[in-house]
């Protein structure tokens, strides 16, 4: 038996020892012995036989549809604070045939990374949960942030370093850097400045030879992949370096409810006409639950501005300036998040989440959705005890003159982004079965107002109900995924496709909904054979 062998024997046994019990299958040992003797420490390697196991998985598992019984869970899971641990377990999972599906901490609306629907799956979650640093640096007004940073830590570093630099990055606080730029990141200031992908300058993606690359080695493809094409399929990014934005030193918010009496449908009608033309300073979102619509605005200006911004293009809503609140662009980001503006900046840093079963579905529409169909919607769905959540979030501005094919989100000449919520506490069927039919309800009921040929879906609103990937040989079938995928990336799917052939060939970064490779596209590399010493810096 080989020297290193041994070593390798004595060090599984060493964490056995400490409570990192290996499991009943020979590759999930070989992959555990492989971590331990690539300097891992066993306290960051978790499996089920751990005590600590199900408290790291759970800890940014967001929707417990996920974590219940018939739910595939990791064989392991792998807590890296380094660079070093993510390709070292890339490179051990690879050798020993255990798939690694990778976690930033965020939100995953279907448990895509840590979790899996199907029963045979055999995987281990990387958790990324560890690595967030932030590094700002005001005077290039760029920064270098950690896939495991929330967005709210970013937020917040920001503000710390500089009153007047900002970052188009979404509305909740706990989604994770990671995943959230993965999939483009639309927010308040993208209509001013576009998607966080459209400002990311450059990356640190670890690719499935467990090197470690920045732009200038990985190149344009694989750098056009990772901003947008979704953070399953082509690597682990380990960190971003992203443009950061001139913001005033004081902004505008204002958040108005208005029931039906108040004649929200109409309010709702008319907001659609008008949402994507405001001047791009101007960010307009409505959020409609318990049978009111909520008008929330960010405004990179002054109150007395927006008033007369409002009274010209949207005079029905009443705005007055009794309802301004001007406070900096960093306490806006709580405004949004919380809508307290009076909170302080620290709520940010907060990155726990509550508890919940929840079912997301994502839309697109081009022609404003008649009144008369809003009123049926609100009659049929929105009375309904177990109605949730509708959010309309206004497109055009600046992100609307960058070509669909820049990045791979194509979704850019819309007039809004249309999405469906539902969240519940209570477990068993009979609660699963009516918020699911209340999701699926409405959206089957707007088909015909919205998007077609395809229907048009955010991925960083993960859907599993446009499709699951199904093999053709040992990978992804590509006909099956484009399923999914076209709703996604439209023509995008097809150039994301390339790149994956070009560097996972073997398809081994999947998940559910990850891309697959496109048959006849040349692979970057002949061999994915590894050997030890093979994961080259980047400098």
């Amino acid at each position: 038996m080989a020297r290193t062998t041994i070593i390798s024997h004595l060090l599984v046994a060493l964490c056995i020892l400490s409570g990192a019990r290996a499991s009943a299958s020979s590759d999930v040992d070989a992959f555990l012995g492989c971590l331990i003797s690539k300097a891992i420490p066993c306290n960051l390697v978790k499996t089920p036989g751990t005590n600590s196991y199900s408290e790291l998985l759970m800890s940014t598992a967001r929707n417990l549809r996920y974590v219940l019984h018939g739910i595939t869970r990791p064989l392991a899971i792998v807590a890296a604070t380094e660079p070093a641990h993510v390709q070292a377990t890339v490179v051990c999972g690879r050798r020993h045939n255990v798939r690694i599906r990778t976690r930033s901490g965020g939100h995953d609306y279907e448990g895509l990374s840590y979790a899996s629907v199907h029963p045979d799956e055999h995987f281990a979650v990387l958790d990324l949960g560890k690595l967030r640093a932030i590094h700002i640096d005001a005077a290039r007004s760029e920064a270098w942030v950690e896939s495991g940073a929330t967005v709210g830590e970013l937020y917040y570093a920001i503000g710390a370093a500089n009153q007047t630099l900002g970052f188009p990055a979404g509305n909740c606080h706990t989604l994770g850097v990671g995943g959230h730029l993965s999939g483009g990141g639309f927010g308040p200031l993208s209509r001013k400045y576009g998607l966080s992908a459209d400002n990311v300058l450059d990356a640190v993606v670890v690719d499935v030879e467990g090197r470690l690359l920045n732009r200038s080695s990985m190149g344009e493809d694989l750098f056009w992949a990772i901003r947008g094409g979704g953070g399953e399929s082509f690597g682990v990014v380990v960190s971003w370096k992203v443009r950061l934005l001139p913001v005033p030193e004081t902004v505008t918010v204002f958040s108005i409810r208005r029931s039906q009496k108040q004649s929200a449908a109409h309010l709702i009608t008319r907001w659609q006409e008008i949402s994507p033309a405001l001047p791009r300073d101007l960010y307009l979102r409505v959020l409609v639950q318990n049978q009111q619509a909520e008008f929330i605005a960010l405004f990179l200006g002054r109150c007395g501005q927006l008033v007369n911004i409002m009274r010209k293009e949207f005079p029905t809503l009443g705005m007055t300036q009794q309802d301004c609140q001007e406070i900096s662009w960093v306490k806006s980001t709580v405004f949004l998040s919380f809508n307290k503006p009076n909170s302080p900046t620290e709520v940010l840093l907060n990155r726990t989440n509550e508890d919940y079963f929840a079912k997301f579905k994502s839309d697109h529409v081009q022609e404003p959705i008649p009144r008369k169909a809003w009123e049926s919607i609100w009659d049929k769905w929105l009375v309904k005890p177990e109605a949730a959540l509708l959010q309309l979030d206004p497109y055009g501005g600046f992100m609307s003159t960058i070509a669909p094919s820049e990045t791979p989100f194509p979704h850019r000449n819309y007039k809004y982004q249309l999405n469906f919520f539902s969240f519940w506490s209570e477990n068993g069927t009979e609660a699963l079965e009516k918020r699911l039919s209340w999701v699926r309800g409405v959206y089957e009921d707007l088909t015909p107002f919205v998007s077609k040929n395809p229907r048009a879906v955010y991925v960083n609103y993960r859907d599993l109900d446009l499709g699951t990937n199904e093999l053709d040989g040992n990978v992804t079938s590509y006909e099956k995924a484009r399923v999914w995928g076209e709703k996604y990336f439209k023509g995008n799917f097809k150039r994301l496709a390339a790149v994956k052939s070009k560097w996972d060939p073997e398809d081994f970064f999947r998940t559910e909904q990850s891309v697959a490779p496109l048959p006849g596209a040349k692979a970057s590399f002949n061999s994915m054979q590894l050997v030890d010493g093979d994961m080259a810096m980047a400098e």
